[in-house]
């Protein structure tokens, strides 16, 4: 391996981790003011409430799908009775139909914030960037599911991405195993690593900040006060 696959698939990674850690303790201690989801619903509803529902629903199980590809040995689900055949069954049909869901969300997401004056007016450089780059990763993840996994039938990332991906998690970096990926896959594991080195800068630090609390608190009342006539 030459030191541009060592920099790709060594210190790369390793980077945009410690901007991740690292960006997120600096944010939440010097800047938890801008520390929000800065809304643009009032601007506009419509496009807002359906690509949203689409990205949200399509999103959380394709992040556990992740997971549980990176981060589960091969070996283990064959030892649960999970073939390679019906393994790759579900990552390409169900994976597709949540891959399609959040495709679909992050179009209509990008789209309103691009083409609607006000909504781009109230949006940040970073608001765009993020927005075109997540649009970048989904676009590459759906093309090497359903496009690559079918001209390159016998590639397996199981033996390959997973096993670098988990070895950066135990220090162990083998950038020689990333030699004979696809490059569409090399593009999104890029492009996703790329946008954890810029979430602590940007408004996606907001999915830190799950609102839990609301759960169990006490309702708030508003009462009309009659002797000013509120």
């Amino acid at each position: 391996m030459n030191l541009w696959d060592q920099f790709l698939w060594v210190i790369f990674p390793y980077l945009c981790l410690v901007l991740f850690v690292v960006g997120h303790i600096y944010r939440y201690r010097h800047d938890q003011f801008h520390w929000t989801a800065k809304s643009s619903e009032f601007i506009e509803k419509k496009h807002l409430r359906l690509g949203s529902l689409m990205f949200h629903v399509g999103i959380i199980p394709v992040i556990f799908g992740h997971i549980a590809g990176l981060g589960i040995p091969k070996e283990w689900t064959q030892a649960l009775g999970i073939s390679d055949h019906l393994y790759h069954l579900g990552a390409m049909y169900i994976g597709g139909l949540f891959g399609f869901l959040t495709l679909g969300g992050m179009l209509l997401l990008t789209a309103r914030r691009l083409t609607i004056k006000n909504v781009r007016r109230l949006s940040s450089a970073s608001d765009i960037i993020v927005n075109l780059v997540l649009l970048f990763i989904v676009i590459m993840g759906m093309y090497s599911t359903i496009v690559t996994n079918n001209v390159q039938p016998d590639f397996d990332y199981r033996s390959t991405i997973s096993v670098w991906f988990r070895n950066l998690f135990i220090l162990r970096p083998e950038a020689s195993l990333m030699a004979d990926v696809p490059i569409s896959f090399k593009i999104h594991i890029l492009a996703a690593f790329f946008i954890f080195a810029l979430w602590p800068f940007t408004r996606l630090v907001h999915v830190w900040s799950v609102p839990l609390n609301y759960v169990g608190r006490s309702y708030i009342l508003y009462r009309k006060n009659r002797k000013q006539g509120l």
